[in-house]
């Protein structure tokens, strides 16, 4: 199939433009979501996207699609786990708005956790630097205005991707602690053993596993027989785009630190808020769109298909096992069991046959 997708250009065009519009969206959602889980899983949505853009940038691209999904594997199930960490160590809270100040009576979850953050935002020597500046490199070297599109989407993400990110630590972790009314003298506390070894195996993945598939080009070389070659053309030199995107993730970094870590944080949602956050917090309408373009159209369908099961398929089988009922009912009428009925009907019978006969002789 990969011959036949890199002669497909139309196909690679869609795929980047599915992957673009991936990455973006789930970074935008992520921004406004204050369930902990869900940021997450807004942030997985997105870097799916950047492996997407990736694998639809052909040749050039598909070694670092799936080094970008190794090195998001560790990071970001080392991020989910301790996500379930502080759930556990808060009763199932998932409110991000009534955390603040867990570093203290989660150590290891903090460590671990700020480890697959600096992975997942891409500061280096993490995994996620080595993965995530490949692909956005390789977007501004597919070359022309495509290129300069591509490569700014991922690099726009990148940025939103610090901002969010961030935003997590800092709710979690520091500032004000907002749980303390709730506390009592097992919560919070840190997580079992059988809970933290996990999250610090991770962590080192996030650490090194980047590093590791890159240096060297060793998953690319491995791959190399399946996906081939590709000598890529520099649109921009290496070193600039590395500087280019460390500077838009401090930039993402720093908007979230000011205002997250500089102001109080509410324990309730603001409802003043702009018309993008308010988007972002109903996942940019999709789910409204989805129900309103294939949901409801579905469920007008399923409806009359219904009808036409109930009243055509179903009512024609019914209604001939009525029929048959009710000829049935009538012929047992005639069955009555009296010889004088059978006796009559024989004669009339007979004289039907009989009349028929003549008037055929006469006709």
């Amino acid at each position: 199939s990969g011959p036949i997708f890199n002669a497909a250009p139309a196909a690679q065009t869609a795929v980047v433009i599915v992957g673009a519009v991936t990455l973006l969206f789930g970074a935008i959602v992520g921004c406004a979501k204050d369930d902990i889980k869900k940021a997450l899983a807004a942030s997985t949505m997105s870097q799916i996207g950047y492996m997407v853009l990736a694998a639809g940038l052909g040749p050039a691209g598909y070694a670092v699609a799936i080094m970008h999904l190794l090195t998001h594997g560790f990071f970001k199930a080392g991020l989910f786990l301790g996500a379930g960490s502080v759930m556990h160590a808060m009763g199932d809270e998932t409110d991000m708005r009534r955390y603040g100040e867990l570093r203290k009576v989660l150590p290891v979850t903090f460590v671990t956790f700020g480890l697959g953050y600096l992975a997942i935002i891409g500061v280096p020597p993490f995994a996620g630097f080595f993965s995530k500046d490949a692909i956005i490199e390789t977007a501004f070297n597919s070359g022309g205005l495509r290129g300069w599109l591509l490569g700014g989407a991922a690099l726009l993400g990148a940025g939103i991707t610090a901002f969010y990110m961030t935003r997590v630590m800092l709710l979690t972790f520091f500032g004000r602690a907002r749980w303390t009314e709730k506390a009592t003298e097992t919560y919070p506390h840190e997580s079992p053993k059988v809970m933290t070894w996990p999250m610090i195996v991770l962590a080192v993945g996030s650490v090194g596993a980047g590093a590791l598939l890159a240096l060297g080009h060793t998953l690319q070389r491995w791959l190399e027989p399946v996906v081939g070659s590709h000598e890529a053309e520099h649109a921009v030199p290496a070193w600039m785009m590395t500087v280019t995107a460390l500077g838009v993730v401090a930039i993402g970094v720093a908007v979230a630190y000011r205002q997250y870590a500089m102001h109080n944080v509410a324990e309730t949602p603001p409802q003043d808020v702009s018309v993008l956050t308010a988007a972002a917090r109903r996942d940019l309408y999709g789910d409204a769109f989805n129900e309103a373009t294939f949901m409801r159209g579905g469920q007008g369908l399923t409806r009359a298909l219904v009808v036409v099961d109930d009243k055509g398929v179903d009512g024609a089988a019914n209604g001939l096992a009525h029929l048959v009922g009710r000829v049935s009912d009538g012929l047992r009428q005639v069955q009555t069991g009296f010889a004088r009925s059978y006796a009559l009907s024989m004669l009339v019978g007979s004289a039907l046959v009989v009349a028929a006969v003549l008037i055929k002789a006469w006709g």
